[in-house]
């Protein structure tokens, strides 16, 4: 029985369908979004994978893993998301349905650090400022655009997994100080990635710049509001490249705006790309990006291969590297017994 494999088409570095494609007993079929639903609800009836864009704000609700399509799709083993987010998966449903997730975590964290800490000299160094005033013309002087170092500043990470450590490493390099907070790691494992482990409130009123790294969850989902926001040190800068809905924007905006925090970086927003009129766009401290960090030619490539890799062996009958919900493993092999033999 030929394995099968589905996609919709959005943008995809080619060495995805080109790996699968090679393998003889893996058929990818990649659909449109614009396809007729009862047709492609087929193809979901007979797939064995899901390889799905890991950006929920990109894949139509109809088509994000849910109990719903869970349902419409009895024969599905394995959600894989693109990246290493998995947000448009209900991680949760699909461990009670016995599917496995997996995600392609480490691939872009090279890409993604470099974008936290090109954020924080755009904002400290006023690079993205001076751009926006010399094609406004609106020069004055130098000193109106005066910026600071950021050696001997004290960096805080939230999240210490493989972007967070990329992130300890960039930094020491500049000079910086680094604490860290991650409560999935001993205090050992966060020192040996590079940072002093604190407590969630020592980061907030120790740190100089704040950075988030941390997967969105129910845990996280407005993990930093007024009551953060009010605790950091006053001219502090906050950070975020993981995922919208970590932070509370208007508690952000109206930190900025009272000069309570000197400035932001922001690569991630509740709404994505986010509305013209946010109000945090209106403010000239602010670096805002859409959603790019880890969209990078190298990046996507590590992605595209590193998932085709995976869901080759994992259809071979071998233990996937990047489980979401490993405990879900011995299910998977007892339902790919049934279906393949």
């Amino acid at each position: 029985m030929k394995k099968q494999v589905v996609r919709f088409d959005f943008w995809l570095n080619p060495v995805f369908d080109q790996h699968l494609k090679g393998v003889a007993d893996i058929d990818l079929t990649v659909c449109r979004y614009t396809d007729d639903e009862k047709k492609t609800l087929e193809v979901f009836n007979k797939a064995h994978v899901y390889h799905i864009c890991a950006a929920r704000d990109e894949v139509p609700p109809q088509w994000w893993v849910n109990e719903d399509l869970l349902k419409k799709s009895p024969n599905l083993l394995c959600a894989s998301a693109s990246g290493a987010g998995y947000d448009p998966i209900d991680l949760a449903a699909c461990t009670r349905n016995g599917v496995l997730v997996v995600n392609q975590s480490s691939c872009n964290a090279d890409s993604v650090a470099e974008h936290a800490m090109g954020l924080l000299l755009s904002v400290k160094h006023r690079i993205t400022a001076c751009d926006r005033i010399m094609r406004a013309n609106a020069y004055t002087t130098r000193e109106d655009l005066m910026g600071n170092e950021i050696r001997g500043l004290t960096l805080g990470i939230v999240g210490m997994g493989n972007i967070g450590r990329r992130v300890a490493q960039l930094a020491k390099a500049f000079g910086m100080t680094i604490i860290g907070h991650d409560p999935f790691l001993s205090d050992e494992e966060i020192q040996a990635r590079g940072a002093k482990s604190v407590s969630f409130n020592e980061l907030l009123t120790q740190a100089d710049v704040i950075t988030v790294h941390c997967p969105r969850s129910p845990e996280t989902l407005n993990y930093f509001g007024a009551e953060q926001y009010r605790a950091m040190k006053k001219g502090a800068v906050f950070m975020s490249t993981a995922r919208g809905g970590i932070h509370d924007e208007k508690a952000l905006y109206e930190a900025l705006r009272d000069g309570h925090l000197s400035g932001a970086g922001l690569d991630v927003w509740s709404v994505e790309p986010p509305a013209q009129d946010n109000p945090l766009l209106s403010l000239p401290n602010v670096t805002a990006t859409y959603h790019i960090a880890g969209v990078t030619h190298e990046a996507r490539r590590n992605a595209a291969s590193m998932a085709a890799e995976q869901i080759e062996g994992m259809l071979k009958g071998q233990r996937a590297p990047r489980m979401a919900n490993p405990e879900v493993w011995p299910v998977f092999v007892e339902r790919y017994k049934k279906i393949f033999g």
